[in-house]
């Protein structure tokens, strides 16, 4: 059985939207988009190639969890974006959704990282921010259960 919550994890240019809208698409579940629930102080402070802290995040992380409940409240299942780069992070996300969560990990080779980055246009992250987030990103332990595909 497929847990009702899947979030799509990974570092920025890793396809986690490419990825996630084909897996609602498989599952007929409701799509939340992580990068939808920035504010536009966190955007601006993207745009500007300034990394965000912690601060910057946990109240993302609570809007993305919302998101997430909203979205299910009607009991089907629903796919997430959110880099959820530290286990801090995904710990928060699990203590905030209310139902079952899977978390699956997008591993990118950093050069076709990079590639995609330079490349997608329209998107607030630049590819300068692209080692900030390699550095950010604490590999899941075993005992997360975090599903790892490598793409790329």
């Amino acid at each position: 059985m497929i847990p009702p919550v899947t979030i799509v994890m990974g570092v920025s240019g890793c396809g986690k939207s490419t990825y996630a809208r084909a897996l609602a698409g498989t599952q007929g579940a409701a799509l939340v988009e992580g990068d939808d629930l920035h504010s536009a102080a966190n955007v601006a402070r993207m745009r500007a190639g300034i990394a965000l802290t912690d601060a910057d995040r946990w109240p993302w992380l609570d809007r993305v969890a919302d998101a997430i409940n909203r979205a299910g409240a009607g009991g089907g299942p629903v796919v997430a974006t959110c880099s959820a780069l530290r286990r801090a992070y995904r710990d928060r996300l699990r203590a905030g959704v209310a139902a079952p969560t899977r978390f699956v990990l997008l591993d990118v080779p950093v050069d076709e990282l990079r590639r995609r980055m330079i490349a997608r246009t329209g998107h607030f992250m630049p590819a300068g921010l692209l080692d900030s987030q390699l550095a950010t990103l604490e590999w899941p332990d075993r005992d997360e259960g975090v599903e790892i595909v490598r793409a790329g």
